[in-house]
């Protein structure tokens, strides 16, 4: 029950009661990977379906994701980091020219809550610091997103960099965001596209092969 109220703290987007039940828990000598796995993660998957039914807007999403980091910043020191490694590690940015990453978080934290490793270059990412980072961060996955029609091609550049790098077999290229569809993935060389922060986290499933 202790994990339920934790995971309905999130639901409904109370910061300061995720806290203290959170630390309440670990006081109790829980396990934080309990806590993270049944109370926190749970309450960002009950998020997760929520705006996918149109039931939960991006406000609320990202309210919950709020009250879901307030909880996993209690306890990710508490977690042998082993889990994320082995489920694999994600780069995500919003691509150059456009600032526009309140999609981006959201998809982030909802990778997160799923036990992916997330290194996360925020808004207007030049091509090659996508690129530096693929090599560097060796990840399983890129993810880009893009908010405007006038910066969308920014996303081939990058896949296009990757090629000429001999990096593009080594990571599997997503894209999201308003102005881009299935289509537009596939023209441009990447391996899928997420509608929305749930979308991504199948679509990632998928092509890692969890």
């Amino acid at each position: 029950m202790d994990f339920d109220n934790i995971k309905k703290a999130v639901v409904d987007m109370e910061v300061e009661k995720v806290k203290d039940l959170v630390t309440k828990l670990l006081k109790n000598k829980r396990l934080p990977e309990e806590i993270l796995e049944k109370g926190l993660i749970a309450g960002m998957k009950e998020v997760g379906r929520l705006f996918s039914c149109k039931e939960y807007f991006v406000p609320e999403v990202l309210m919950a994701s709020e009250a879901f980091y307030a909880g996993f910043d209690l306890v990710s020191p508490l977690i042998k980091t082993k889990q994320m490694k082995e489920k694999g590690k994600i780069i995500i940015g919003v691509v150059e020219g456009d600032i526009h990453d309140i999609g981006k978080n959201i998809v982030k934290v909802m990778l997160e809550a799923s036990g992916y490793q997330v290194v996360d270059l925020g808004k207007d990412v030049p091509t090659e610091i996508f690129v530096d980072s693929v090599t560097r961060e060796n990840p399983k996955i890129l993810a880009m997103s893009a908010l405007m029609t006038t910066t969308m091609m920014k996303m081939k550049d990058v896949v296009k960099s990757l090629e000429h790098k001999k990096l593009r077999n080594k990571v599997k290229v997503i894209i999201g965001g308003a102005p881009v569809n299935e289509d537009f993935a596939k023209r441009i060389g990447a391996d899928g596209y997420g509608e929305d922060a749930s979308a991504a986290v199948s679509l990632v499933e998928a092509l890692i092969g969890e």
